[in-house]
This record gives C-alpha cells, sequence and structure tokens, in this order.
C-alpha cells in the first residue's frame, strides 16, 4: 500500500547551490557550537507540530535530546532553526552522513519559503564539508514535501517499504 512506502531521495551538490532567501524578518541560526537547550526545545516543538498535522509523531523531548546528542551523527551545527523574532518556526535536523532526518515547518509558518531556505541552508552546509550529495527519507503520500524536494532538484532514488 503506499501509505507503508518510503522514498529515499538525493540531491547531487556538484556544481553550484543556490543561496537560501529567507521571508522578511526570518533568521537563520543552528544548534551549535554548544547546543542552548531552550532553543533546542522550541525546535522540537516545531517537529512535534508538524509531524502531529502530517499523522505521524515525535517522542517526548527528554528522550528525543537524550538520542540525539548520543548519536555518533549528531552535530549541532547541521541542525539548523528558522527564527521569527524569538519563535523557532523550522527546523531541519541533518546528521553528519549528509542525511536530512527531519524538516519541519511550523503549520501557521508554511508556505512562505522556511522549508526551502532550510533545505537550502543544509546543502550548502554539506557543500562546504565535501559531500558529493544529500540524501533523506519521505513517506510517498507526503505530496507536498515530494513536490519541495524535486523543486530543489532532488531525484528518487529507491522505494523502500516505511
Amino acid at each position: 500500500m503506499a501509505q507503508n512506502q518510503v522514498l529515499r531521495m538525493r540531491r547531487d551538490l556538484s556544481g553550484m547551490t543556490e543561496a537560501p532567501r529567507w521571508p522578511d524578518g526570518v533568521v537563520p541560526a543552528t544548534l551549535g557550537p554548544r547546543p542552548d537547550k531552550q532553543l533546542a526545545q522550541a525546535a522540537h516543538g516545531v517537529l512535534e507540530a508538524g509531524f502531529w498535522e502530517g499523522g505521524g509523531g515525535a517522542p517526548i523531548f527528554r528522550q528525543w535530546w537524550k538520542t540525539l546528542r548520543r548519536d555518533e551523527e549528531f552535530d549541532p551545527a547541521l541542525v539548523f532553526v528558522a527564527m521569527e523574532g524569538a519563535d523557532v518556526i523550522g527546523m531541519a535536523q541533518c546528521w553528519t552522513s549528509a542525511f536530512v532526518k527531519d524538516l519541519a515547518v511550523h503549520p501557521r509558518a508554511r508556505r512562505r519559503g522556511v522549508g526551502r531556505a532550510l533545505m537550502l541552508a543544509a546543502f550548502n552546509a554539506f557543500a562546504a564539508r565535501g559531500a558529493r550529495h544529500v540524501d533523506l527519507r519521505v513517506r510517498e503520500e507526503n505530496t507536498a514535501a515530494i513536490a519541495l524536494y524535486h523543486s530543489l532538484r532532488m531525484q528518487t532514488v529507491s522505494r523502500e517499504r516505511g
């Protein structure tokens, strides 16, 4: 069934990567180099809001934060956040293996280019680290995310059971 399928998508990083264009009033940041727990909680809140609306779920903050910090692929400089004033409105959590683990934009901030800017920030960070490509996995029924990824020149490389 379609809802049980996950697409693995890839963006080749050879050549120039466009710079992110942040919406008016939105400022980029990362969790690094010494992650601020309050900023991490706010980023997790966006993850929860985004996943809840999409029919998924996120682990509670304590569990998520503990697991994240202990993962060998965790680098706080690769957790990108979009700030609007004091609020986190978007986040992209990436692994050092050039993999976008999670992308979430708060439902009230969607359709403004926040997700696109976060992805471009990740692409540029990985290109600067010498990565040849960036991968992610997305549920096949998440057509809005897939449309965004296609617009960013990502290609489907495999279809897997979720």
